[in-house]
């Protein structure tokens, strides 16, 4: 039997056998993280020091790629504004058409869009969905407008080259040559402007499906449902 003395003597030599077995895991467990070599530290420093720069760089593309379309819409739009000619057989101006008057105001509209998300773009901000989202949406919007405006304004300009027969619509630029020159070299700008946004499309949906892939869960009948959280 053991006496009622000898047992704080084994309860104070089994707490210490633990507190040993405790510094001897955690002095493993330093000893793993001091056994990291200099190179490896130095690699992990490199790659993260890289993918800053990359993202640096394409933050800066993206941003210049949202500037460009702002100045060809503001070029587009003062060349359409200053559009006018009067002659002996009258007067023509882009406030007589309602094809131009959308473009102008496309194009006013692209501009003020271009610059605030160029200044959105440029500020680094920890990437999100709400707002991944929001690019990609209004990217889309503000490329099918433009597309809009310059389809509809390409065919009243093929008009007046042309004419219409069919409707007696005898054609209006052997008249009017230099307002109809400026016209199509707005036109022209326009599209050009469509083609910076078409890639700023891609960009937007590019980051957007790739960082963030749509949850899938199951009803009750364990059919697939894509679900996405904000």
């Amino acid at each position: 039997l053991l006496s009622p003395s000898s047992l704080p003597s084994q309860h104070t030599h089994t707490h210490t056998e633990k507190t040993t077995t405790v510094m001897a895991d955690e002095g493993k467990k330093g000893g793993a993280v001091a056994g990291s070599s200099p190179m490896e530290m130095v690699s992990q420093r490199d790659g993260e020091e890289e993918v800053k720069g990359e993202n640096t760089n394409m933050r800066r593309a993206e941003t210049l790629l949202r500037l460009l379309p702002m100045a060809l819409c503001v070029v587009a739009l003062v060349i359409m504004l200053k559009n006018s000619q009067a002659n002996d057989f009258g007067s023509l101006s882009y406030s007589d058409l309602g094809a131009f008057r959308y473009l102008v105001h496309a194009n006013a509209i692209c501009a003020g869009y271009s610059l605030l998300s160029a200044i959105v773009a440029a500020v680094p901000r920890p990437s999100t969905m709400s707002r991944a989202w929001t690019f990609f949406l209004l990217d889309q919007v503000l490329a099918y407008i433009i597309l809009a405006a310059g389809a509809v304004s390409t065919e009243v300009v093929y008009l007046a080259y042309k004419g219409d027969e069919t409707i007696t619509w005898s054609e209006a630029c052997g008249s009017f040559g230099s307002f109809c020159r400026k016209t199509t070299a707005s036109i022209a700008i326009t599209f050009v402007v469509v083609l910076c946004y078409a890639a700023l499309s891609l960009i937007s949906s590019y980051r957007l499906f790739s960082k963030y892939d749509a949850p899938v869960s199951y009803n009750s009948k364990g059919i697939e449902i894509a679900t996405f959280h904000g």
